[in-house]
């Protein structure tokens, strides 16, 4: 019987890159694809995108953002989702009051760098907060991470910004799910900390919670032997 495709689903300003180094090992006996959101400036309208163009079934994985166009394609067809994996990511809504002003004022920020600069000049200034420290002298990685972000244009990050200042409250979503279900995230992740995902795993039943060590927000392109061998994992589960 032939295994159900795996949709691999990246986050903000990313590409297939982000998935690369994992795709010899996930890819072996396994049609994987990466989604691509276009230009689209909601995360309902991506997880539709996705539902338009993907197979009847599949497993799906999601990485940051991309993790949160899951939940949507959850919320809309979760009869189609043979298994999720949610990397790196959160599910709440956009805080209300100042906290929810100040992230929009962040993000805001780094557009404007983006516009005015170029998105690679924007890109190196916003990587320094996505790896383990350790990495910050690691010059390929870093660079593989601004080149990734520096192929999506300024009105690309626009809408992708639009898109999580919108994205919706996905609590309901996490306790419906039940398919296996992987929450993983790196250790020093300071975009979506270890807590938050330990806050996912409990709502979601028979869900498994890995942790990789010494990674950051990327940790598919940090320790991608240790997060394929996560992946691995869930995508045997029975």
């Amino acid at each position: 019987m032939p295994r159900e495709p795996l949709l691999l689903v990246p986050g903000l300003m990313c590409d297939a890159t982000v998935w690369q180094p994992l795709l010899p090992l996930l890819s072996a006996d396994r049609d994987c694809r990466v989604i691509d959101h276009g230009d689209a400036d909601r995360l309902p309208q991506m997880a539709q995108q996705l539902l338009a163009s993907a197979p009847p079934r599949f497993a799906l994985a999601g990485h940051s953002m991309g993790a949160r166009v899951a939940l949507e394609v959850l919320r809309a067809a979760p009869e189609r989702v043979s298994r999720v994996a949610l990397l790196d990511t959160g599910y709440l809504a956009r805080a209300a009051g100042a906290p929810g002003e100040d992230e929009a004022r962040k993000r805001q920020a780094l557009l404007d760098v983006a516009r005015r600069d170029g998105v690679r000049a924007m890109a190196t200034q916003w990587v320094q907060g996505m790896v383990h420290p350790d990495r910050l002298q690691d010059a390929a990685l870093l660079d593989a991470i601004v080149t990734m972000f520096a192929r999506k244009s300024a009105d690309v990050f626009e809408c992708q910004i639009r898109a999580l200042l919108q994205r919706p409250d996905a609590t309901d979503v996490l306790r419906a799910i039940g398919v296996p279900t992987l929450v993983l995230c790196g250790r020093q992740d300071s975009w979506a900390p270890v807590p938050q995902h330990a806050a996912m795993h409990a709502l979601i039943p028979g869900a498994v919670f890995e942790v990789i060590e010494d990674a950051g927000h990327m940790a598919p392109m940090e320790r991608p032997q240790a997060v394929a061998g996560a992946l691995q994992r869930w995508l045997e589960h029975p």
